[in-house]
């Protein structure tokens, strides 16, 4: 019997994760989660994210217990299954060992859009709140222990080019692909998490990607310095996208 090929896609907020679970959920052989480790990384860090409380209420804190569930069986039994994973949420002190057996995904978002998307939904945060450092981390992380390039795409390219993009990402990924990822139903995933009110509004009234993004967004003074930090983890891991390598 097959294996289930286990995909870990890997983002900072505001990067069309939710929009790519969807896409993958409507895959009727994929299972899909979104950001198991939410509650942990509020446990451990005491951070105060917008429905902080609800969030602890309805995860598990224990970074363990996580993990025992991602990497248990797979819902549904399906030969898929999509874990949407921040990678700000993986503090210092969570076991990565898990991530060995999975397909390990970038998904990136140039850091002018991040910062407008974000700050639409939170008023006050840092350039960690939007986990560049992070992203770029966890991808050495992984490419140091496997000795290759972990698979990278830019949610550009999916805005521009979906069907193509995502292609390349299937077989990148040695899945089929399958043209029903490119719409979903409106009004959001039985999978979304508890805090999908406060963040995927925008998503919830979509059924599909939208189209190709304009110039990047002017920007308040005052994000300048979270800018600055963010755009060299971004350029770094923009090399590595998909259709931009030879990667087919």
């Amino acid at each position: 019997m097959t294996a289930p090929l286990r995909i870990a896609m890997w983002s900072g907020p505001r990067n069309i994760s939710t929009a790519l679970m969807y896409s993958f959920a409507q895959r009727p052989d994929c299972a899909v989660t979104d950001e198991p480790f939410y509650a942990a990384f509020l446990a451990a860090t005491g951070a105060p994210h917008p429905m902080r409380d609800e969030v602890l209420r309805h995860q598990p804190t224990d970074p363990k217990a996580v993990i025992a569930h991602i990497t248990g069986p797979v819902p549904g039994g399906r030969p898929l299954w999509y874990q949407k994973h921040m990678a700000h949420h993986m503090v210092p002190e969570f076991d990565l060992s898990w991530t060995a057996g999975f397909a390990n995904v970038f998904l990136i978002r140039h850091p002018a859009r991040v910062i407008r998307s974000y700050a639409a939904r939170r008023e006050a945060f840092e350039a960690a709140d939007l986990g560049f450092a992070q992203l770029h981390r966890l991808f050495d992380h992984i490419a140091e222990r496997t000795g290759k390039v972990p698979l990278v795409v830019d949610s550009a390219d999916i805005r521009r080019d979906p069907g193509n993009t995502l292609a390349l990402l299937c077989q990148a990924l040695g899945i089929v692909w399958d043209a029903r990822m490119l719409r979903w139903p409106a009004g959001g995933n039985a999978a979304d998490g508890v805090w999908a009110r406060h963040w995927y509004g925008s998503v919830h009234r979509s059924t599909g990607f939208s189209g190709a993004e304009g110039p990047l967004p002017p920007l308040d003074p005052r994000f300048a310095p979270i800018l600055k930090t963010a755009l060299p983890h971004y350029e770094a891991l923009s090399t590595h996208a998909i259709g931009r390598q030879g990667v087919t």
